[in-house]
């Protein structure tokens, strides 16, 4: 029986948000535990537990809002741990900074900000897409060229591309993007 004002996800919509959030929720936990295949567990852990308890929502749009606490709650937790005390030096000063309010929104904001950026990325042609994200890793054109076997002219006429396709799909985030770029 379903409380009224709540909101339990079907099989089908959980599975539509897990496909939706999970990579970016595990570069968000990754941030935290410094471990990709942790982050991973600590992702899934999250899930499964919102299946198996059922977890209510109020609405579809307090999921993402939910599951980004969670994550870090549950990253905490891993940070928190024995295991993890045991076989890392993390500080005191490093842990309170991870528990705190301005480090858990600037990670949601860049981890958002990181999965628009590479999905307007992927809409990009092949070779567009292929030299953007070697630009993205601070690869010069020329080391950009040797890689790809192609001239810096190439290179630099592909980015002029890619900037004019991304522009109009980026156009209102640019100042999230900016900030991603300063930190």
């Amino acid at each position: 029986m379903a409380i009224k004002g709540v909101y339990q996800l079907p099989l089908k919509e959980f599975k539509d948000v897990f496909n939706k959030h999970y990579a970016a929720l595990c570069l968000f936990a990754n941030q935290y535990v410094g471990d990709m295949d942790i982050a991973k567990d600590v992702v899934q852990e999250v899930f499964v537990k919102v299946w198996e308890q059922k977890t209510p929502f109020h609405s579809t749009t307090s999921i993402k809002s939910f599951l980004y606490t969670a994550v870090k709650n549950k990253s905490l937790d891993f940070l928190r741990s024995k295991y993890y005390q045991v076989n890392t030096a993390l500080s005191k000063f490093d842990m309170e900074e991870l528990e705190t309010e301005g480090y858990f929104l600037r990670e949601v904001v860049l981890t958002e900000v990181k999965t628009i950026l590479a999905q307007a990325i992927q809409t990009l042609p092949k070779r567009c897409r292929e030299i953007m994200l070697l630009s993205l890793k601070e690869y010069s054109n020329q080391t950009i060229a040797e890689k790809l076997g192609i001239s810096v002219k190439t290179v630099i006429a592909q980015k002029r591309i890619a900037h004019e396709k991304l522009r109009p799909l980026l156009h209102g985030y640019f100042s999230f993007i900016a900030y991603l770029f300063i930190k």
